[in-house]
C-alpha cells in the first residue's frame, strides 16, 4: 500500500513537473508573439504606410493607455463590462441548462427544440440589437437581452448533446450497482458529460463577449468597453481604439486562459483524458 502511495505521489509530481514547464514554454511563445507583433507595428509605423492619424505607434497607443487609466475611464469600463459578462452568462447557464435538461428528459420535445436551437444560434447577436432597442430600450437590460440570446442557444444545445452522448454503458453499470433517480444524475450523468460541457460553456462564453462589445457599441449608455470604443470613432481617435482593443483581446485571453483552460486541464485530469499525450 505505501509502495503504491509513493508511485502515485511520483506520478503526481512528474506531471506537475511537466505542467510547469510548459506553463513555462507557453509564456515564453506568447512573449515571443506579442515582441514579434509589437515589432512588425513599430516597422509599419517607421515606415509611414499609414498617416500617424490612422496608425499610431505602440508608444502613443500605451500613452493613450495610460490616460484612460488615469482619468478612470478604462478602470470603469473594464469594470461595467465585466459585470455585465457575469450577469449575463450565469443567466444564460441558468437558462440554457434548465432548458437543455428539459429536452433530454423529454425526448420529442428535445428533438424539436434542438433544431430551433442551432437555427437560433447561427443568428447573428448584432441582429438582435435593434429588437432590444425597441423592446426594452436603451439600458443595461437590452444589453443583457443580447448577451443572452447570443449565448443560451449555446449552452442548451451543449446540455443536451453533452447528457445524450453519455455511453450508454455507464448508465447500465450504475443501475446494476443500484443507482437511479437523483443520485444516477448526479453521481454519472453530470460527471460523464462535464468534459462536454466545459467545452460548450467555453464557446457560449465567446459568444456572449462578442455579443456583449458590439451591443455595447450600439445601445449607448454611457459607460462600458464598447462605450469608449464608440467615443474613440466619434472623434477619430485611432489610439483610444487600439487601446481599447487590446483591452478586450488581453481580457478575453487572460479569462479563458485562468478560468476555462484550468477548469479543463483540471477535469481532463481527473478523468485519465491527459494520458495519452503522454
Amino acid at each position: 500500500m505505501q509502495k503504491e502511495t509513493t508511485i502515485h505521489k511520483k506520478v503526481s509530481s512528474n506531471s506537475a513537473k511537466k505542467n510547469s514547464r510548459f506553463d513555462a514554454t507557453d509564456a515564453a511563445n506568447a512573449f515571443l508573439f506579442i515582441a514579434a507583433f509589437i515589432g512588425v507595428w513599430q516597422l509599419a509605423f517607421s515606415l509611414g504606410i499609414w498617416p500617424k492619424v490612422l496608425m499610431p505607434s505602440p508608444a502613443m497607443v500605451a500613452q493613450t493607455i495610460v490616460g484612460l487609466v488615469a482619468d478612470s475611464s478604462l478602470t470603469i469600463g473594464i469594470g461595467v463590462t465585466m459585470w455585465r459578462l457575469f450577469a449575463g452568462f450565469v443567466i444564460s447557464v441558468g437558462i440554457g441548462g434548465a432548458v437543455g435538461l428539459a429536452m433530454v428528459k423529454f425526448p420529442s420535445f428535445g428533438k424539436t427544440l434542438s433544431s430551433f436551437a442551432v437555427g437560433l444560434l447561427t443568428f447573428p447577436s448584432i441582429a438582435w440589437v435593434p429588437f432590444s432597442i425597441l423592446l426594452i430600450s436603451f439600458n443595461d437590460f437590452g444589453i443583457l437581452f443580447v448577451l443572452v440570446m447570443a449565448s443560451v442557444f449555446s449552452v442548451m444545445i451543449s446540455t443536451y448533446s453533452s447528457i445524450r452522448n453519455i455511453p450508454p454503458i455507464y448508465i447500465r453499470a450504475a443501475k446494476n450497482m443500484g443507482a437511479s433517480g437523483f443520485s444516477l444524475f448526479r453521481y454519472v450523468m453530470i460527471p460523464a458529460a462535464t468534459p462536454s460541457l466545459i467545452i460548450g460553456l467555453r464557446q457560449a462564453w465567446s459568444f456572449a463577449w462578442h455579443a456583449l462589445i458590439g451591443a455595447e457599441i450600439l445601445i449607448t449608455t454611457l459607460y462600458g468597453l464598447g462605450h469608449i470604443l464608440q467615443i474613440g470613432r466619434e472623434f477619430q481617435d485611432m489610439g483610444q481604439i487600439i487601446a481599447v482593443m487590446i483591452a478586450v483581446f488581453a481580457i478575453g485571453l487572460l479569462f479563458d486562459r485562468l478560468v476555462f483552460v484550468k477548469l479543463e486541464e483540471k477535469v481532463r485530469a481527473r478523468w485519465g483524458l491527459d494520458q495519452h499525450s503522454q
